[in-house]
């Protein structure tokens, strides 16, 4: 080959070798990202039993998937992770009272974690432990659990919602959609 030959062949398999090194790359990357079905939540929201009044004055209350709501709540913070396998941890702080003569207490409830998959009408509900974990004196609780039944792969429009024993909804997580 005469040295332009060479040079141009040269080029074109450094070319060719970065080219396949970027499609690798690349590929690896839509792997990693199909690999992580972790749901998460972070933040949380306290719930506000009404959500409006009518011109007639009925009240509607603020049903959330077909469960009632408890009295005023807030909650300070809240951190959820959901793996595939259905295992969930669930960090909440601050789960307090936000009305009444127990303004500021954890009103002695216990609470457990639902996640909702799917349009409200038809939503299918996936618990963790039914007796549920004491909240502290502060409102700040951990749960370490699975959910039950296993939710599905792809959990469509999903709600998260943190409920007492006598599964009124107490907060609920803030899906965190970005990285």
């Amino acid at each position: 080959m005469k040295r332009n030959e060479q040079a141009s062949f040269r080029v074109a398999t450094v070319a060719r070798v970065m080219l396949m090194a970027l499609l690798v790359v690349a590929a690896a990357g839509i792997a990693s990202a199909q690999d992580s079905n972790d749901l998460q939540f972070k933040g949380g929201i306290g719930v506000q039993p009404i959500s409006g009044v009518s011109a007639t004055g009925v009240v509607n209350l603020n049903l959330v998937r077909g469960v009632s709501p408890a009295g005023p709540w807030r909650i300070a913070a809240l951190n959820v992770d959901l793996r595939p396998d259905g295992h969930i941890i669930a960090v909440g702080r601050g789960l307090l009272l936000a009305a009444g003569n127990g303004i500021g207490t954890n009103g002695g409830q216990k609470v457990h974690v639902t996640l909702f998959c799917g349009p409200a009408a038809t939503a299918t509900a996936h618990s963790s432990t039914a007796a549920g974990i004491s909240l502290a004196a502060n409102g700040d609780f951990g749960i370490d659990d699975f959910l039950s039944p296993l939710p599905p792969v792809s959990c469509t429009t999903p709600v998260l919602l943190i409920r007492n024993a006598g599964g009124l909804w107490f907060a609920a997580g803030i899906q965190k959609l970005d990285d």
